[in-house]
């Protein structure tokens, strides 16, 4: 499972020129699901994401996490993080998962979320949406969390989302 995690001064998602979320000062994430992603990848993200160091301590170091500093946390399903771009001109998307485990996995990862973190945005799966931020410093990382060892037959049902 991959987050772009990017610390942001504000961030937002517009989809049909309608504002579906907006945060201030905090964390912009965009999250990719990829084959063989469950729900224990989708922990161990949500875990980094919301303890991961990057934002300035008083001596100027980032030594604060989200929770330290309070911030907002927007989620983003971005499905094109997980393509392959080592050769060619094309991007192939062999190594994301399919959409609709994919929807029913961020859906559980964004459920997790708000149970952790008070102050949760998301972005609409499928949707073509408008993302705007200014990221601040500029401060991006690359969280990967790689997936377990791949599903054998007949594992699709121990990988599988609960219904929410």
């Amino acid at each position: 499972m991959i987050g772009l995690l990017q610390r942001v001064s504000r961030a937002s998602v517009t989809v049909n020129n309608r504002t579906v979320a907006d945060i201030g000062p905090g964390l912009a994430v965009l999250v990719a699901i990829q084959r063989n992603d469950t729900p224990v990848e989708a922990k161990r993200l949500l875990a980094r994401i919301l303890t991961y160091r990057v934002f300035a301590d008083e001596a100027g170091r980032m030594n604060l996490d989200l929770t330290q500093v309070d911030g907002g946390l927007l989620l983003v399903p971005q499905f094109t993080l997980a393509a392959n771009t080592h050769k060619g001109t094309r991007p192939s998307f062999t190594a994301a998962a399919d959409p609709e485990y994919s929807q029913a996995l961020y859906g559980e990862f964004v459920a997790a979320a708000r149970s952790k973190w008070h102050k949760v945005a998301t972005g609409v799966f499928g949707a073509n949406m408008d993302v705007s931020l200014v990221n601040q410093g500029p401060v991006t990382f690359w969280l990967e969390v790689p997936p377990g060892k791949p599903l054998q037959r007949g594992d699709h049902k121990r990988a599988t989302p609960s219904p929410e």
